[in-house]
């Protein structure tokens, strides 16, 4: 499983919005899309595909005009990591064949796998909600060094 580069650019930009809107999200703090694409490196049209598509989906507030910009909706501890692959991805899922109306699978009749991907996909999901923008957007723990016995 590989995220798109969409949906891991969306990351990196969220993590870059929620340092400059503190960890408790909806700060005074507004971003626009060159800074944010300046500081990340990301496209600046992608930037603003991004910013449209994380505002549809609620996670970030956008305000037009002089003094305009974007935030967090609200606290990054809030916002989990699959919020944002699913703004950008949709619904995550590892298979086509859970998808309701979908029947373009060559096995679908006999295929004994397909009735355990909604607990797979449920999973995968899980474990994605269970990782914080907070925690993304913190600067790395070290990683401290072994140490010798003499």
């Amino acid at each position: 499983m590989r995220l798109s580069s969409l949906a891991d650019y969306a990351v990196v930009m969220m993590a870059a919005a929620a340092r400059h809107c503190g960890v408790r999200g909806g700060g005074v703090a507004r971003l626009n899309a060159t800074i944010l694409a300046e500081e990340t490196g990301v496209p600046l049209p992608t930037v603003q595909k991004l910013v449209s598509r994380l505002s549809a989906a609620g996670l970030i507030e956008s305000v037009r005009g002089t003094g305009g910009g974007f935030r967090l909706s609200r606290p990054a501890a809030a916002i989990s990591l699959a919020d944002i692959v699913e703004a950008v991805e949709g619904p995550i899922a590892l298979t086509n064949c859970v998808d309701e109306g979908r029947h373009d699978c060559a096995i679908e009749e006999n295929c004994r796998v397909r009735p355990h991907w909604n607990a797979v996909n449920g999973a995968v999901r899980g474990a994605l909600a269970g990782v914080s923008l907070a925690t993304l957007s913190a600067a790395p723990k070290p990683i401290p060094l072994p140490v010798e016995v003499n």
